[in-house]
């Protein structure tokens, strides 16, 4: 039922572009949610686009109307669309939402591209190692035991790897599934989810390709925000909730303080460490000049390309690196295996 009711990022930002396409063509409000409703092949979010349509019917404002469904809608089209309306430029506004979601998307497929090959190979490489252990490794062992020869130390490494998985695959799988669950327990918690999103950011490469991505999803919405006249403090806030890593959360909310303070943003963000030294004098400069919203919407424009390059550049090292690995794993078993017969062909010889 939850998957019924989970609409995707993409059906979102096709929805928010022709939306913005029939307000700016001067279709009525009321109409151009009707149309969209009856184009929606969701069916769960056509209802949501015929209760927003109720909802205006009854004079209620379409962001008062999105906002009733939070779970399709985020916060930052709230923001916008509620800008949007009170500044009188809902089609404006919906045209600068339906490019910061596309944007937002394809940075999103990006990054969990990255992730398929390894997982494909995963996949296939972790049920050949079991069923080398469990199947094929003790027929092997019950030849050398009836044959009496002596077993080189690879050999006994990987017979002794193939006794703890037939023997103890129970506790293996407890214990996989005893970390499982103790990550997403850590992860439901304040200090837990601060903890491992520290962790993540630290960690080689990852960690790198997590923080430009970060500061261009960052840039992106509080840019996009500013733009459209939502106000810096509103804005600040909507992009910490938005901004899926606990460590920046923090840091934005810490940079909201500090001008509601009378201070600047770019302190409490280079205090964070995630941000680099280049954003933080951008940041400045922006503030300086009073053109914060341009300077953020330059930052994430280059740190959209720079996760692009980042992330050429880890799938392009991590294909031969995982061939490289599991073909020496398994590759290894199997001539591990074949070294005793190759020893007493030797002795025959």
């Amino acid at each position: 039922m939850t998957r019924l009711r989970r609409v995707s990022a993409r059906e979102v930002a096709v929805f928010v572009r022709l939306f913005a396409t029939m307000i700016s063509a001067g279709l009525p409000l009321l109409q151009s949610l009707n149309l969209l409703a009856r184009q929606t092949g969701h069916r769960y979010f056509r209802n949501v686009i015929r209760s927003m349509a109720s909802a205006v019917e009854s004079g209620h404002t379409l962001a008062g109307a999105m906002r009733r469904h939070s779970s399709v809608f985020s916060e930052l089209a709230v923001s916008m669309v509620e800008a949007g309306e009170t500044a009188g430029a809902l089609d404006t506004i919906l045209g600068r939402l339906s490019e910061s979601l596309e944007k937002n998307h394809a940075l999103g497929r990006k990054m969990r591209a990255a992730v398929v090959y390894p997982a494909m190979i995963f996949a296939v490489a972790i049920p050949a190692m079991v069923i080398l252990l469990v199947f094929v490794v003790p027929t092997f062992q019950a030849m050398f035991a009836s044959a009496g020869v002596p077993l080189p130390l690879p050999t006994r490494i990987v017979i002794a790897a193939s006794e703890i998985a037939k023997s103890y695959w129970w506790a293996l799988l407890t214990a996989l599934a005893a970390a499982v669950w103790t990550i997403g327990r850590l992860y439901r918690t304040e200090r837990g989810r601060l903890a491992l999103d520290r962790l993540a950011l630290s960690t080689p490469f990852v960690g790198t390709l997590l923080r430009k991505a970060a500061v261009a999803r960052f840039t992106r919405t509080l840019g996009t925000l500013v733009t459209s006249g939502v106000s810096i403090l509103t804005g600040l806030e909507v992009t910490a909730r938005a901004a899926g890593n606990r460590v920046v959360y923090d840091a934005v909310m810490r940079s909201r303080a500090s001008i509601a303070g009378g201070d600047t943003i770019a302190g409490p963000l280079e205090a964070s460490g995630v941000f680099m030294p280049m954003v933080i004098r951008m940041v400045e400069v922006g503030e300086q000049t009073g053109g914060l919203d341009e300077m953020l919407v330059r930052i994430a424009d280059f740190y959209d390309q720079e996760v692009d390059s980042a992330l050429d550049a880890l799938i392009a090292a991590i294909e031969p690196a995982m061939i490289l690995v599991l073909g020496a794993v398994v590759g290894g078993m199997i001539v591990a295996m074949y070294l005793p017969i190759f020893d007493m062909i030797a002795a025959v010889g």
